[in-house]
């Protein structure tokens, strides 16, 4: 399983959910004014800008919240003017990574980064060190008590889906971004559910940890998403369901 889609699981399991709303909604806020900056504030016609307000609705983020956000995107209300970065890094063990940031201030991010990425036992890399490592695919994964694995085949290969992969706990479901959206519509017309369902990147291979690089990776995620300049992290580890359990 991809370090990213691990990830999800793992917060599940540790019951770490973002519970700081307001650190949620303003990553949040800062998606929705970049999609509708580039792409229009049509989410009908702007898949970014779609997802985004789904994830904001999953998030109990108010209507009023949500239409400030992409009007100020699209100019129609002043606002901060945020742009993209991504940096690639190297975590214990050396797990690749890459970050993708919402930003008003690229010196103060990196800044950031350095420090947080270094307390936990890496380093930021060089433009260009990791991205080879992964691959730009859609990304769903169910839980296996939601439905067999053959119903599922049946279900998402017709739909678009790419393959199929298995976990102790979960399927994963790779596609094309290009057919992300008709994956995820057979999934829902079946009642199927899902616990990540998002554009990604998922890695070519994976480093598996334990012990104390598995602490201290796992710690290194859970700053950075602290960090509301931090959009999506993109690692290849992985780490054993008997690691995840012996550590609590």
């Amino acid at each position: 399983m991809s370090g990213h889609s691990k990830w999800h699981s793992i917060r599940h399991k540790k019951k770490a959910v973002d519970a700081k709303r307001g650190k949620l909604f303003t990553r949040l806020i800062k998606e929705i004014t970049v999609a509708a900056r580039l792409g229009g504030g049509d989410p009908d016609s702007n898949p970014r800008l779609r997802a985004a307000i789904q994830a904001a609705k999953a998030g109990n983020m108010p209507k009023e919240n949500i239409e400030r956000a992409i009007k100020r995107g699209t100019g129609e209300l002043e606002g901060t003017y945020y742009e993209e970065a991504t940096y690639e890094a190297y975590g214990p063990g050396g797990v690749a990574m890459m970050i993708d940031c919402i930003t008003d201030n690229r010196k103060r991010t990196v800044a950031d980064l350095k420090h947080i990425i270094e307390r936990h036992g890496g380093r930021l890399g060089e433009p260009g060190c990791v991205s080879w490592m992964f691959q730009k695919k859609g990304l769903i994964t169910v839980p296996k008590d939601t439905v067999s694995e053959d119903s599922l085949m049946e279900i998402v290969i017709d739909s678009g889906a790419e393959d199929v992969k298995e976990s102790e706990s979960e399927y994963e479901i790779i596609m094309d971004p290009s057919d992300f959206e008709s994956v995820r519509k057979s999934l829902d017309e079946n009642a199927v559910r899902y616990s990540v369902a998002e554009i990604t990147m998922i890695p070519q291979s994976t480093v598996r940890l334990e012990g104390k690089e598995a602490e201290q990776m796992l710690n290194l995620m859970e700053a950075l998403e602290d960090h509301t300049d931090i959009n999506h992290i993109y690692a290849n580890f992985d780490i054993p369901e008997r690691v995840m359990e012996a550590m609590g």
